[in-house]
């Protein structure tokens, strides 16, 4: 059971207004004797809970550079993030936190807003519950970054930076402050769509290649998936040729606003305008999509470990493997 201001935070079912999703739990809180349910899931949906801190000042707001520690995924900045350990309530939770990665005491914790977002995870989707404070410090701010980060700057335009915030700390500036970057739609805008997530296959590279889709509902059941064999490529043409599939696929059934996810940082940072297109084997596949989004009213490209991209990568290897078995 979590407390927030010594009330207990449950959950309703009702339509959250300024919250990125319909079907997700918003905020009530129980007093007295109306303490009769915890937060929990909705549908088996897992849900992850966090408090996190924004810290501003004169330079813009403080974000921090995550640790790769020993894994080989990319490097994000965040906002400083923590966990709500059993026992603590949130406020406690979130000074604890500051102290113990960033070196930083609050002197002010202020609740600003509690909301819930989407996040893909696995063939699903992850629901979000974030605790947002406004955190005030005293004199200047001089983080001593510890285990979790490695380095801190202030960003006052993060419409116009050439950072790359993790997809919970972007949502969150995103939903708080109601700015959006250049190329990406607001989690509000897709937040009610379909999801496809889609990979690319090569034995070889270059070699024989598939690619693979899986379309989900917007309760994380799968609509449908396929797989189809498209020649001798390179992996990353067919990581772009597995995207193109998806937006076509999105098309073909008649979505206006769709979440795209692959397990290719590449593709999802060159289609997020992170990264630059250096490679004219891709081009031509990445000018067709950039084409084809203008059917769109909004879409998303979001990066997850491939790991998480498991139905889409099953269904690109199928296809390769059902040519070479002939």
């Amino acid at each position: 059971m979590i407390f927030l201001n010594n009330h207990v935070l449950g959950t309703s079912w009702l339509t959250p207004v300024g919250v990125s999703h319909k079907i997700l739990p918003t905020l009530y809180i129980l007093r007295g004797k109306q303490v009769g349910r915890v937060l929990c899931s909705r549908g088996g949906m897992k849900q992850r809970i966090r408090v996190v801190g924004i810290i501003r000042n004169a330079e813009g707001v403080l974000i921090f550079k995550r640790s790769r520690g020993r894994s080989e995924s990319p490097v994000f900045w965040e906002l400083p993030t923590g966990k709500i350990m059993f026992g603590e309530q949130p406020e406690e939770a979130m000074a604890r936190s500051l102290t113990e990665y960033t070196g930083l005491d609050a002197n002010n914790i202020q609740l600003k807003d509690v909301i819930t977002f989407l996040a893909p995870e696995g063939s699903s989707q992850l629901s979000n519950l974030y605790i947002v404070y406004e955190l005030g410090i005293n004199g200047d701010i001089k983080p001593t970054p510890r285990e979790r980060y490695t380095a801190y700057k202030f960003v006052k335009d993060f419409t116009n930076t050439s950072i790359h915030l993790n997809e919970t700390s972007m949502s969150v500036i995103e939903i708080e402050e109601e700015k959006t970057a250049p190329g990406r739609f607001s989690s509000r805008d897709t937040a009610n769509s379909i999801t496809i997530n889609v990979d690319g296959a090569s034995r070889g590279n270059p070699g024989p290649s598939g690619i693979g889709y899986c379309v989900h509902d917007s309760k994380g059941q799968i609509i449908e998936k396929n797989g189809e064999f498209i020649g001798f490529a390179t992996s990353r043409v067919a990581e772009y040729c597995a995207m193109r599939k998806g937006i076509e696929r999105a098309i073909e059934l008649g979505y206006k606003t769709c979440r795209f996810i692959s397990d290719s940082l590449m593709v999802v940072n060159q289609l997020n305008g992170v990264f630059s297109i250096k490679n004219k084997d891709i081009l031509p596949i990445y000018k067709d999509i950039q084409s084809k989004l203008d059917q769109f009213e909004a879409v998303s490209f979001i990066h997850v470990p491939r790991s998480k991209n498991a139905i889409a990568d099953a269904e690109a290897n199928t296809a390769i493997d059902k040519i070479l078995r002939r």
